[in-house]
């Protein structure tokens, strides 16, 4: 940079202006700015300020005229204070600036030199190395050369010249060329010497040069300067042939003559317009560029390495239940073509787009060398259980009684006696159609649920849900009645669930009740009471005259005891549901029975495909509680459907979780619907088959109850009505009041509306008036199946009856030309008329069936012919007539189904 300032001052500044030319009235100020950059190098630039030209010619004058113009007044000594204080401030200012500047010069200069320093510490590491393998080469070549020598001398002693280690090839000898040198890294070769270099000189000036190259050497060791591209060229000079010469360039010095500079490298200061034009402006380049140079050399042998090595990266495929090829691939970072090329391996044709099954996807991973994550949909209802519970936190809890018996055995009665209710009393019909939930307290403090179950066969599935969320079962038989139907299917339920059996025999105040029968029958069925000899209780009790229910309490109790029923009741509630049903006021209402946990209010409960929040809880008295314990039934407001009877219901821990899984479910429950319709039109032969034979007749019915257990029992009943030639389709089997919807979806099946314990809105009653939707409301489920039943009957087609008319015996048979053979009878039961079906019946054996064509007495023709007269008969379409067949003579009417 010394040599750019001298070029600078002795060079002067470029100018148009004349040299004695006054600086008044001059607008523009020169001046040089010098700058430095992060790698060390700086620069002079040239800076011209202009300032602005004023009207008045005094103002407009240079800085003499503006010396004139502030030289009548004189500072005050406040404005003098003020100047020397930022003047002072400034050359503070100044002289950090300088500190500042000089720090980083130095650390700068401090980080070239270890730079340099670590990497002339690497070069001679590396030429150590390199050596110690040349000694070693070259005394393996040395060996195999005498030995190849020796080889030589024994089978042809004659004396050979050595050869010639020269890079140009000698006349007359054997030359070698040397050995090839170390390629030098790009960080070395782009280290820069601190002199310019010079081109090679000729042969005849070479040890000067040799001599130029070792001071050049000792100075690149203190400084690390970047050497442009065409300085490389200097470097790998020697590794040129010797043929091609360097032709130095003559340039003229701008400078004047610089000392030592003949032009042969980067040049230092500024660039002037000579250099420009002569084309010596090279650029180096910068540390940056040698790093990212660096890092892509790298990259490119990581690159190399992994091609050459074949290294295989194993990855986990996470693999749904189906997947298309696209993702697949994407998935093990494979190419689509591989993986489409794959399945047609396996005889699997599939584009990008088309999804594949679970197997089928877990083969292709498998062939690639990947492993395999198998999930499903079902892995949202993971973990929702809850874990397993200890001993130390589980306590007693009352036991869950079921009530089962056949219908009218006074089940409900003896639950009324139980809680001091009436409830019977307002059950339509005097039969219990409901499952209800009830718990009592006994005088002692210990707590009992009931659960009271329908008798009647249509409830069967409530029967079935009852005996399995149960600890016990009391089988209800009345002592005048004995044991039932429905009193051998509750023995068949409470033995599939495989829970202890208390039997108590009602109605024993009745003047007709045998108490012994109804043991004796209950052999039958395997079931030995205490008083046989077996293990099985029984109790002899009296609902209406309450005698006996302290016995049944004791050994309700007494079982529960022997079951030792104990729950944890500090965890998140878990348990079934009892029974649902859709409330005008309220929506959404289920019954349900706590099992595990505690159920709270607030908590997110997801209840079969339904989920929601517990805005609150009723017991069995309607007073609303905080929390139900194990073993407790309330009713759950807040879900956002009716779930189905019989669903169980667990509490989770978010409203995301449970959104999850109310979806998967109702998915999979929208998809067995599908499934169960798909498998109810049949096969292709099915449906050929009915459209030969015609369109089967079917009766639809849309069925709505009041709570979900009786719309599946309605539903059952009815389905069980059809038969061969009539149909039952059922629409819809929901809860809750009738609407319009049900009311068009009728119309458009031409369906009938079964309301059960429920009505129509006005609106929906005003729309099926106007469409002619017939809605039957009933409150007993006989009344729906006399009805059903009748309206399946009146779909059928009426029958064909055969009516027996008379016997007629063949006495003669005459030949007539045109007519053919007629046959001369004599009626020997009932009477024969015209147009009647005949059989034919030789030796007792039917020969022929069909229709009488003409019927005469003489010559005349007859509508009938009366017993022990004769007559003459001829057969349509039939000549095979004998004497002594006998005629059978019959009709058909058709009969109401």
């Amino acid at each position: 940079m010394s040599e750019g300032k001298d070029q600078d001052q002795g060079k002067g500044r470029l100018s148009l202006r004349p040299a004695g030319r006054s600086e008044v009235g001059r607008t523009v100020d020169a001046g040089s700015v010098r700058q430095s950059f992060s790698h060390g190098r700086s620069k002079v630039v040239q800076v011209e300020v202009r300032k602005k030209r004023g009207a008045n010619p005094a103002g407009a004058g240079g800085r003499s005229g503006g010396a004139r113009a502030g030289a009548g007044r004189t500072l005050t000594a406040a404005e003098l204070a003020m100047r020397q204080r930022v003047l002072d401030e400034q050359k503070k200012e100044a002289e950090l600036a300088a500190q500042r500047e000089a720090a980083q010069r130095e650390a700068e200069k401090i980080r070239i030199l270890s730079a340099a320093e670590e990497a002339r510490r690497k070069e001679e590491e590396d030429k150590r190395a390199a050596e110690e393998a040349q000694v070693e080469a070259e005394s393996a070549e040395e060996a195999e050369e005498n030995e190849r020598k020796a080889r030589i001398d024994a089978i042809r002693p004659l004396e050979m010249k050595a050869p010639v280690v020269s890079a140009v090839p000698i006349p007359g000898e054997v030359t070698l060329a040397p050995p090839v040198g170390r390629l030098r890294p790009l960080a070395e070769r782009a280290i820069m010497p601190a002199k310019p270099l010079r081109p090679t000189p000729a042969p005849a000036a070479r040890p000067a040069a040799d001599a130029a190259g070792a001071a050049d050497k000792d100075s690149a060791a203190q400084t690390l300067r970047l050497r442009a591209g065409r300085g490389m060229e200097s470097e790998d000079e020697p590794r040129r042939s010797p043929s091609r010469k360097v032709v130095p360039t003559n340039r003229k010095n701008s400078s004047g003559g610089r000392k030592g500079d003949t032009g042969g490298g980067r040049r230092a200061g500024r660039i002037d317009v000579q250099a420009a034009i002569e084309g010596d402006d090279d650029k180096t380049r910068s540390l940056a560029s040698v790093r990212r140079q660096r890092e892509r050399e790298r990259r490119q042998a990581e690159l190399e390495r992994l091609r050459s090595d074949q290294v295989k990266v194993v990855r986990d495929v996470i693999l749904p239940e189906t997947i298309t090829v696209q993702e697949l691939a994407n998935r093990m970072a494979a190419r689509q073509g591989e993986v489409i090329k794959a399945l047609m391996k396996m005889g699997v044709m599939a584009t990008v787009t088309q999804s594949i099954d679970a197997d089928t996807a877990e083969l292709v991973v498998e062939e690639f060398g990947h492993r395999v994550r198998r999930v499903s949909e079902a892995d949202v209802e993971l973990g929702i259980e809850g874990v397993e519970d200890t001993p130390d936190e589980m306590i007693n809890r009352a036991p869950v009684v079921t009530v089962m018996g056949h219908v009218d055995h006074g089940k409900t009665s003896l639950l009324d006696a139980l809680r001091t209710t009436d409830v019977a009393a307002g059950e339509a019909g005097g039969i219990t159609q409901h499952i209800g939930a009830y718990q009592v307290t006994l005088a002692s403090g210990a707590k009992i649920t009931f659960l009271d179950t329908p008798g009647h066969e249509a409830f069967t599935a409530m029967r079935a849900r009852g005996a399995s969320m149960t600890d016990v079962v009391v089988l209800v038989v009345a002592a005048d009645d004995g044991v039932m139907p429905q009193t051998i299917e509750a023995i068949k339920h409470a033995k599939a669930a495989n829970v202890p059996m208390i039997v108590a025999i009602n109605k024993i105040d009745k003047p007709g009740a045998k108490p012994e029968r109804v043991c004796q029958e209950l052999l039958q069925h395997e079931i030995v009471v205490e008083s046989l000899g077996g293990d099985v209780q029984d109790i002899q009790v009296s609902a209406l005259k309450r005698t006996g229910l302290d016995k049944l309490e004791e050994a309700i109790l007494l079982q529960a005891e022997i079951l030792e029923l104990r729950a944890n009741p500090n965890r998140p509630g878990e348990g079934s549901v009892i029974e649902s049903r859709l409330d005008r006021g309220r929506g959404s209402v289920a019954s349900v029975l706590v099992q595990k946990g505690t159920l709270r209010k607030g908590d997110i409960v997801v209840a079969g495909a339904e989920w929601g929040r517990v805005r609150a809880l009723v017991d069995d008295h309607g007073a609303q509680v905080d929390a139900a314990g194990p073993s407790m039934p309330v009713e759950i407001l807040g879900l956002s459907g009716v779930p189905a009877a019989g669903a169980p219901f667990v509490v989770v821990e978010n409203e995301n979780r449970a959104r999850e899984i109310s979806e998967f479910r109702q998915r999979k429950l929208k998809e067995h619907q599908v499934a169960g319709q798909v498998a109810a039109r049949g096969t292709l032969d099915q449906m050929l088959a009915r459209i030969q034979a015609g369109d089967q007749k079917e009766v639809s019915v849309l069925i709505k109850a009041d709570v979900q257990g009786s719309a599946e029992a309605i539903q059952v009943t009815v389905l069980k009505l059809a038969n061969e030639e009539v149909g039952v389709r059922v629409l819809n089997a929901s809860v809750g009041q009738i609407t319009e919807s049900d009311v068009q979806l009728a119309k458009a099946s031409d369906a009938v509306i079964v309301a059960f314990n429920v009505r129509a809105t006005v609106q929906a009653r005003q729309l099926a008036q106007r469409e002619g939707v017939d809605i039957r409301y009933y409150s007993i489920i006989y009344q729906v199946a006399d009805d059903v039943e009748a309206l399946v009957r009146g779909k059928q087609a009426p029958k064909h009856r055969e009516k027996f008319l008379g016997y007629a015996e063949i006495r003669k048979v005459f030949e007539i030309s045109k007519v053919g053979k007629v046959a001369g009878c004599y009626v020997t039961e009932g009477v024969v008329k015209r147009g009647c079906g005949v059989r034919l019946l030789r030796d007792g054996v039917v020969i022929h069936e069909g229709d009488l064509s003409q019927l005469k007495r003489f010559k005349d023709d007859v509508k009938e012919v009366a017993r022990s007269y004769e007559c003459g008969l001829s057969f349509a379409g039939y000549n095979d007539l004998r004497e002594g067949d006998v005629v059978e003579c019959f009709e058909s009417e058709l009969v109401p189904a």
